[in-house]
């Protein structure tokens, strides 16, 4: 009895792994965050397994049931729409509940959006920390103010229509000049990343429209030069 956590292309079909193929070839069942764009995903490379809806609105109902399954010596496969599962998507409660039932869990590496965002930033890399999708009203406030010191990297996930007010906010929080770089369409045709002083990535997306999955690397609090 196993669940596999399966990471899934962010973009670009081609980037599934041979591993990852022959796991969900292989898989009693495959739970999906989006049974229709898995269901892509599967004909693209000819994968004809039963597929099971499980996201963030039916995960805690499932979980019983999934366990008992993975239990008789099921095999399972866990996919987000997209990258890897739990990294801002459905996932960790399953992976806890399995742990603690004993159930073996192995997560293949592969495509997660921050990490070629953080390589293509141009930023320093050794040392970062993964806010993944900022609190849209409660609480978001706090959040920011906690990140106003903070020396290392910090990469965000945000969606196409807040990204005007989020940089504008990073600007208020951190100051015009701060380095950052915002990576969109990653992996796919119209791939942008573009980098630089907060106040000139705002202005840059400021007049034309914003579309596709974004990722916002800013530069920590250099505290040399803050004194």
């Amino acid at each position: 009895m196993s669940l596999i956590i399966v990471p899934t292309p962010i973009g670009n079909l081609d980037d599934m792994t041979i591993r990852g193929i022959k796991i969900l070839q292989n898989s009693d069942l495959i739970l999906a965050e989006d049974t229709r764009k898995t269901g892509i995903l599967l004909k693209h490379f000819d994968i004809k397994k039963p597929m099971k809806s499980f996201h963030i609105f039916n995960e805690h109902g499932l979980l019983k049931n999934i366990i008992e399954k993975l239990k008789e010596g099921e095999a399972i496969a866990l996919v987000s729409d997209a990258g890897t599962p739990a990294i801002s998507d459905p996932g960790f409660l399953l992976v806890r509940e399995c742990i603690e039932n004993e159930i073996t869990v192995e997560c293949l590496p592969g495509a997660t959006a921050f990490v070629p965002a953080l390589v293509n930033s141009g930023l320093p890399s050794d040392s970062f920390i993964f806010e993944g999708f900022l609190p849209p009203k409660k609480g978001r406030q706090t959040k920011l103010d906690s990140l106003k010191e903070e020396s290392r990297t910090m990469i965000f996930y945000e969606s196409p229509h807040r990204l005007l007010k989020c940089l504008s906010e990073f600007i208020v929080l951190f100051g015009s000049e701060r380095k950052a770089s915002v990576s969109r369409e990653l992996t796919k045709i119209y791939e942008e990343n573009v980098r630089g002083s907060l106040s000139e990535i705002l202005a840059n997306f400021a007049n034309r429209p914003i579309k596709g999955e974004i990722v916002i690397v800013v530069e920590g609090l250099n505290r040399k030069k803050s004194k």
